[in-house]
């Protein structure tokens, strides 16, 4: 216990989302146990809510692909070296980087030079593609966190110091997720079968899914016209790009869209389609069969697929080791193929619930106290502990 000693300052950005809700529990944490610990850098609405103070919107980093970050990249770039300079001036005890890594990484290294101690939270997809980013790790970290347990041994040989941590969702949801409650809550009729329809949190994302998801809805409901649907959007811009492609699609589909409430929305379904992202983890925790579906920009998905070492992109599949669910990418994003497996995972019981046994024991494996034990690092490399510390 430290008294006396200044409040704890934590550098820290987060860069979509997914990264938001990480913040979030981390922040809440670590004070627990500092409770006038001070938070500033980049975070979503969860994080300034919970008292970060940020110096930019984070939305202004939520973009992905190769040719989507090229139009952005000044802008991007001006406002890392504004965040380092800011960091150089005023130091933090320790400087946070949540998952982003081409944003990140390059300003933990900078500040790690300068004798700023820094972690990173969320390993980059070292397995997938771009392996030297294990070594760019090592370089620009004192530390690193990560969710998943296979994730580990990618950076052995490297002077750095890491650790998973399991998920802080896994802990945070049940076992089971009852669908009754969930549909009670968002005002949706118990007994009607119910189809979660989730085309990313990213407005780049709903561009390349929304259509194809409202015609393999089309689709499944001539065949099942006792379905109905259900869209959390994760923004107001993810709304009005996905009822513009509703629109100019001209179907008259039973479907409720939703501001945000992800979670609720496929805890209150049948079956899930679903963007690849964080949301096949929440997916797969809530123990919802799903498909898995993703498009990019022609050239970005060339770029990637040159460079990819993975057979597998979802995270169910990547967690099992093995085809658990099924893939969709590029030009087998149709509304047959999505229509044909949602079908599939409605009507046939024993493939919905062997997929969803897997998923049981996934969960089991990521429940690790995440939250506490980010925390715990982040007070240890600080030298403060203690639930009074200040």
């Amino acid at each position: 216990m430290n008294t006396g000693a200044h409040p704890l300052h934590v550098g820290i950005v987060a860069g979509e989302p997914s990264g938001d809700m990480l913040g979030d529990g981390i922040i809440t944490a670590i004070r627990e146990q500092v409770p006038n610990a001070v938070f500033e850098g980049i975070g979503g609405s969860r994080m300034n809510d919970n008292g970060c103070f940020s110096l930019y919107p984070m939305e202004q980093l939520s973009v992905m692909g190769f040719t989507e970050v090229v139009g952005r990249l000044p802008a991007l770039l001006s406002m890392r070296k504004e965040l380092r300079n800011h960091f150089l001036q005023t130091p933090p005890d320790i400087f946070i980087g949540i998952d982003a890594p081409d944003f990140n990484l390059p300003l933990e290294k900078a500040l790690k030079e300068a004798g700023i101690r820094t972690l990173h939270y969320v390993s980059p997809a070292v397995w997938a593609w771009r392996r030297y980013r294990a070594r760019k790790m090592a370089q620009s970290a004192d530390c690193l966190l990560t969710l998943f347990p296979f994730e580990e041994q990618f950076y052995r040989g490297q002077s750095l110091s890491v650790e998973c941590v399991g998920h802080p969702l896994a802990d945070k949801l049940a076992d089971t997720a009852d669908s009754r409650e969930a549909r009670d809550y968002l005002g949706l009729e118990r007994e009607q079968p119910t189809v979660a329809l989730l085309p990313g949190s990213r407005v780049s994302e709903v561009r390349q899914l929304a259509r194809p998801f409202i015609k393999a809805a089309a689709w499944c409901h001539k065949r099942r016209p006792d379905l109905r649907f259900v869209v959390p959007l994760a923004s107001d811009a993810c709304r009005s790009t996905f009822e513009k492609s509703l629109k100019q699609s001209r179907k008259q589909l039973p479907m409720t869209l939703l501001n945000g409430q992800s979670l609720e929305a496929m805890a209150a379904a049948n079956a899930v389609m679903l963007a690849s992202g964080t949301a096949t983890l929440e997916c797969l925790l809530l123990k919802r069969p799903m498909v898995v579906a993703y498009r990019m920009s022609p050239v970005s998905f060339w770029i990637a697929r040159s460079l990819a070492k993975t057979e597998h992109y979802s995270l169910p599949n990547l967690l099992a080791g093995r085809p658990v669910v099924t893939e969709l990418i590029q030009r087998k994003v149709t509304p047959g193929h999505l229509g044909r497996e949602l079908m599939k995972l409605l009507e046939n019981r024993q493939y919905a619930d062997e997929m969803c046994a897997v998923f049981s024991t996934i969960h089991d494996a990521l429940r690790r106290d995440a939250n506490r034990t980010v925390a715990d690092r982040v007070l240890e490399m600080t030298g403060r502990t203690g639930h009074a510390a200040v």
